[in-house]
């Protein structure tokens, strides 16, 4: 993690929730995906002049054909991987209203998925850690996750290194 990064991405996630359900993607659709074959929330880059929620509200209509009427922040997640030349903030959130019917989604299969099944799925070791922090903490976090390859080998929670 010694190199210099050459720049940052600005992004959101959000985890979608419905009786005990996330709406899940499974990121089959795009060849070059740094998420391909994973399981994650909906959500994408900012564009220019967009806030964080102009950002999340855009990305879930786009992705899922929804419109979010009740939302959260949670927290921050950056995340730094050897593979990549930027450090990537993204904005958390989780979701429990909204209107609409879902739609396909371009860049891979969306499911509703029980909330007990998500740690199961191909997901990110670092994903495990926000979905026990949204699940169990009541207050905004900071979290900064460091990847070699697809191993995650640090995790810091506001500012104080976690044992993996």
């Amino acid at each position: 993690m010694s190199e210099k990064k050459k720049g940052t991405s600005l992004t959101t996630l959000c985890y979608i929730e419905k009786e005990n359900q996330y709406l899940m993607l499974h990121r089959v659709k795009k060849e070059k995906d740094v998420n391909k074959d994973k399981w994650i929330g909906v959500g994408g880059h900012f564009e220019p002049e967009e806030t964080p929620e102009e950002c999340l509200l855009r990305e879930v209509k786009e992705e899922t054909g929804l419109t979010l009427t009740s939302w959260k922040f949670c927290g921050i997640v950056t995340f730094i991987a050897d593979q990549w030349d930027m450090v990537e903030y993204m904005c958390l959130y989780k979701a429990d209203g909204f209107t609409g019917e879902l739609t396909d989604c371009t860049e891979g299969d969306l499911e509703w998925v029980e909330k007990d099944k998500v740690y199961d799925l191909p997901i990110w070791e670092g994903d495990k850690i926000f979905f026990h922090l949204m699940e169990e903490k009541e207050d905004f976090f900071s979290l900064k996750l460091c990847y070699n390859g697809d191993k995650l080998v640090e995790a810091v929670l506001d500012g104080r290194k976690m044992e993996l």
